[in-house]
């Protein structure tokens, strides 16, 4: 196995700093380079800081005091968490590949702000590369010359990626209901126009409201172009503004909705979606209780009879449907949507005159695209991506992946697993068109004869801070994923070969939980409450003979405080990082809650929404959450694999907490 894994060794600094000096060498090397740099922007002015300035009292003062707090900062640091080793199997954080490492650090230097080509000429390039490259590997069309042609840009995170994804289809899905107010203040009617090629005029609210994204970009353009064909340029300067203060942008969510008579719009996501989307419901004033939570199945995914159910109830009070989400892996579990399902949905309704936009949340998961990717960007067939597998991809989660392509906009976190430093999530849509609906600028298409309108549209997105939500931003992350993109493509023969490492980990992981569950049946029950769909695996285990969910809850937690971040500890005495999660009651079916209940022994009646006394913990099932994306977990001392060390931890562990049983049948026990 060891010599399967040889391909990674240079890949990172590693678990005991192995590649120390290639690290050191890369980047003495470019700090040099950097410092050329300087002194040969504009030689001929000299120094500006004398070589004697050095044995200045102020001088060596500084730098003492700045050596001092140095030191602070590196000593306090090393009760951070250890992410880099392979006894970390918490959260979704792992060591770091060096190219982006280095990449991060010494662009650092140069400080470039990617809000504009202006502050950052070359990462901001970089930054829209980045873009394109992600765009390619879900499939994504990214030749200029295409119709439509995909764009994507860096964010700090997948939080801020989501709320962009929601300001996106806001803007596109009221665009048209503004531009028919708009124009009828003007007097101004062409025909025909937009998919059923009639007077703007004629079409009723409920048909502009269920355009797609590619029927509004369509329709703007018609009537642009008839625009342009007026005589009368103040005429088109009084259409232009009047669409614009039509606009929700504009008169604001509460008077546009009951001017036009619409009701809310709700956004559809699983119950198990990321709380960022309750945030951004928030954050864009759409509201939480427009948020349509959609029942999941017995492996976490999105029920699809479900979300049906959330789309008839809908569309037949004629209520506006924003966007339905799918999880490309959820934080808590892992678990992959069935993408083609909910696409495939959204095709039926768009027959039937019913639409709504898809985004795909692929903060933790997208990256696992690559893959299915060949170099050639071709999607592999499930054969060939099965080959070195025993149970990686199902059916769904290989139908799922391939609907990619299909959808509408993604969420990707490049510093989850694309493996660089915090922070870089991404935002990647299938038609760039879509920035002229949240431009800061005016709209271009009626811009006519204007200079910024007549740009390629290439050339205008270099103005970035106009089509985004955030202003300044890092060039330092945006080479950080470039130089790794590079060196790693998103393909299965570059970045997807290392991933292709952590799904064999898992396989493994999961064989070995099995085993052990055999091992301890006399003791305890210990579940994978559902298969895993990616590198996340999730634990329950009860003792034998306990039928109350609050103890085993409590149980639960107890072996957790053997294996969680203590600050009052040292790191080193932890012989392995975990983390934890929990199924919460509403988060699970009644009939998926009873059978994960009963392979633990518990009875079903124990889960309920309200404990009448809280410490009894009985609103939830705990779960104990591991990410294995480290690389080196198939490897480990003395001809032994981090995954039999885990398991033998994991025994003894167990084993001391049965020993304490005071401590967690007792609800008054220290649980902690």
């Amino acid at each position: 196995m060891k010599a399967d894994l040889d391909f990674l060794r240079p890949y990172f600094l590693g678990p005991a700093s192995e590649n120390a000096d290639v690290l050191e060498a890369l980047l003495l090397e470019f700090l040099r380079d950097h410092a050329y740099w300087r002194r040969n922007f504009h030689p001929e002015d000299g120094q500006r800081i004398d070589p004697g300035a050095r044995h200045s009292p102020e001088f060596h003062e500084f730098e003492a005091r700045t050596r001092q707090e140095l030191f602070a900062l590196s000593a306090e640091l090393k009760r951070a968490v250890p992410f880099f080793h392979p006894r970390y199997v918490g959260h979704m954080s792992s060591d770091l590949l060096l190219p982006g490492l280095v990449a991060k650090l010494i662009t650092t230097l140069y400080n470039p702000n990617n809000v504009s080509e202006e502050a950052a000429p070359v990462t901001l390039d970089m930054e829209l590369r980045v873009g394109r490259q992600l765009a390619r590997m879900f499939g994504f069309a990214v030749d200029d010359a295409a119709e439509p042609c995909a764009w994507g840009h860096l964010t700090s995170g997948g939080t801020v990626a989501n709320y962009e994804a929601l300001w996106n289809l806001r803007a596109v899905k009221f665009y048209p209901i503004a531009l028919q107010a708009g124009a009828r203040a003007c007097s101004f009617d062409p025909n025909p126009v937009g998919p059923a090629a009639k007077a703007l005029s004629e079409y009723s609210k409920w048909e502009l409201l269920n355009l797609s994204i590619d029927q509004t970009i369509e329709l703007r353009r018609e009537v642009a172009g008839a625009a342009g064909k007026l005589d009368d340029r103040r005429a088109i300067h009084r259409l232009r503004n009047a669409v614009r203060e039509a606009r929700l942008e504009n008169v604001g969510i509460a008077m546009f909705f009951q001017e036009h008579e619409i009701k809310p719009p709700l956004v559809m996501v699983p119950v198990s979606a990321h709380y960022s989307w309750e945030k951004g419901m928030k954050v864009l004033g759409l509201g939480t209780a427009h948020l349509c939570r959609v029942p999941v199945d017995g492996a976490m995914r999105m029920e699809i009879g479900g979300l049906r159910g959330c789309l008839d109830a809908a569309f037949r009070d004629e209520v506006p449907v924003l966007g339905v989400v799918g999880m490309l892996g959820t934080t808590e579990f892992g678990a992959i949507d069935p993408i083609h399902e909910i696409v495939q949905e959204r095709d039926l309704r768009r027959a039937q005159g019913q639409d709504f936009g898809v985004h795909v949340d692929a903060a933790w998961g997208g990256y696992l695209t690559s893959v299915f990717r060949a170099a050639d960007g071709s999607f592999l067939s499930r054969d060939e991506v099965r080959e070195g597998f025993r149970y990686f991809p199902s059916d769904p989660v290989y139908e799922a992946f391939h609907a990619i392509a299909q959808t509408d906009s993604v969420t990707v976190d490049p510093h989850k697993l694309g493996y660089v430093p915090y922070a870089a999530g991404a935002f990647v849509a299938r038609n760039r068109e879509i920035v002229d609906f949240v431009t800061q600028q005016a709209a271009y298409v009626f811009d006519l004869g204007d200079e910024e309108a007549e740009l390629p549209r290439a050339e205008k997105l270099h103005s970035l801070g106009q089509y985004i939500l955030e202003g300044s931003k890092s060039g330092a992350a945006a080479a950080a994923v470039h130089v790794t993109h590079r060196v790693l493509p998103l393909d299965v023969t570059g970045l997807g070969r290392l991933l292709r490492v952590t799904i064999r980990t898992t396989e493994r992981f999961h064989d070995a939980a099995r085993r052990t569950s055999e091992r301890l049946a006399g003791q305890v029950h210990l579940t994978m409450p559902f298969e895993p769909d990616t590198n996340l695996v999730c634990l329950t285990i009860n003792p034998v003979g306990n039928d109350s969910l609050a103890a085993m809850n409590r149980f639960g937690r107890r072996l957790f405080s053997c294996m969680r971040v203590d600050p009052n500890q040292p790191l080193q005495v932890k012989e392995f990082i975990g983390s934890y999660t929990s199924l919460q009651y509403g988060g699970l079916t009644e009939q998926h809650a009873t059978r994960i209940l009963g392979e633990l022994g518990v009875a079903a009646a124990d889960f309920v929404e309200i404990p009448e006394d809280p410490a009894r913990e009985s609103d939830h099932i705990f779960v104990l959450r591991h990410t294995l994306m480290n690389p080196w977990f198939m490897t480990g001392p003395d001809d032994r694999t981090y995954i039999g060390l885990y398991w033998e931890y994991l025994e003894r562990t167990i084993t001391k907490v049965l020993n304490e049983r005071e401590l967690w049948a007792d609800p008054n026990g220290d649980s902690e």
